[in-house]
């Protein structure tokens, strides 16, 4: 084995009758990315060869049986399965499925080892991956079982950072999750996240209401008054710089979120709706929260362009970017941690030059 020399970023596959395989492919076309990472692919290296053939990749594939056999500068794939699969583009298919989440599982138990440092991972189709074994509405809610810590979905592009209260649930069950619990665990998260992960030591958050106007003092409802704000005013009270609730409907249109280092919306789509309409393509779906890194592209299977080479494979490699970024930023606030002193002095060492 030749020891990689740089960070070695696990990547599940998703549904091979999407798009993800040509959004891996294409974002490790460039050799300048394997300057910075070593990838390995979970899936099967025959299989990415005949959809390497069928997008004409310049991609050059390393099969490998074990991950011990991995290769600095090559695109490695690990084979995780050994039988030949039919792969018909464009269609929804519950067999298809079943090998999108054995590459996820099985990259999930390589990150969960160490074997490798970060996850990147492609779409899944949330339906034809249920199964007696994997009952989960997408990749967050199992990594949230399978890793420590408290998961929380958080969207990034530059400086945008969009986190949720609540995630993958029906509209109609938010308002009776909303509780002070909740939302001191994920306000403290998304600070946790955000000084460690992002390397900002004073961050600024910004909590989107639940109801049209933030309620309007009661008149359109009362979470507001009686369980978001005296929540928000308790951490910050205790020295978080944490504001709100805002009205969500203006919130973006008028900018205020170019003001927070983050924003935590009370559920799905009010948090992503804004987020995709001002990054798509370009946005990451990053798992804060847990001890292990792992980030997705901001875009589903995309069924209807998949096989044509016709998708964009920016937000997959901003992913990526933002794995390697995220695991650096850690580190180093880790052997911070570690040795204050030594910082310390390496501060003042600069200061004096």
């Amino acid at each position: 084995m030749k020891k990689a020399e740089n960070i070695i970023v696990g990547i599940s596959i998703g549904d091979l009758h999407g798009i993800g395989s040509e959004v891996v492919l294409k974002t490790f076309e460039d050799a300048r990315m394997l300057e910075l990472c070593t990838p390995v692919i979970f899936a099967n290296v025959k299989i990415l060869s005949f959809v390497k053939k069928s997008f004409e990749s310049t991609s050059m594939l390393h099969g490998i049986d074990q991950l011990d056999q991995l290769v600095t500068g090559k695109i490695n794939v690990l084979n995780v399965w050994k039988e030949s699969v039919d792969l018909n583009f464009g269609v929804n298919d519950e067999n298809i499925g079943k090998y999108a989440i054995q590459s996820f599982t099985e990259a999930t138990k390589a990150l969960k080892e160490g074997l490798v440092d970060v996850l990147v991972t492609a779409p899944i189709n949330k339906f034809n991956s249920q199964s007696e074994t994997f009952k989960f509405p997408g990749h967050t809610d199992y990594l949230a079982q399978e890793l420590e810590g408290n998961a929380l979905m958080l969207m990034v592009q530059d400086n945008l950072r969009v986190g949720l209260l609540t995630d993958h649930v029906p509209v109609n069950e938010v308002a009776k999750l909303l509780t002070p619990a909740l939302i001191l665990q994920k306000i403290e998260t998304i600070k946790k996240t955000l000084i460690q992960d992002f390397g900002i030591s004073k961050p600024k958050i910004a909590v989107l209401g639940l109801n049209p106007h933030s309620g309007d003092n009661g008149v359109i409802g009362n979470e507001e008054d009686e369980i978001m704000k005296p929540t928000i005013k308790k951490l910050f009270d205790k020295g978080t710089l944490v504001f709100g609730p805002f009205a969500a409907d203006g919130f973006f249109g008028s900018s205020q979120y170019d003001k927070y280092d983050a924003i935590i919306a009370t559920y799905h789509d009010q948090g992503l709706i804004p987020f995709k309409t001002l990054s798509f393509g370009k946005g990451v779906n990053y798992t804060a929260g847990l001890n292990k890194i792992r980030t997705s592209p901001d875009h589903g299977t995309a069924y209807d362009i998949a096989g044509k080479g016709l998708a964009d494979y920016n937000s997959f490699k901003e992913a990526v970017y933002l794995a390697i970024d995220i695991y650096k930023t850690r580190n180093e606030y880790q052997e911070i941690s570690r040795n204050p002193m030594k910082t310390k002095e390496k501060q003042e060492e600069k200061n004096n030059r």
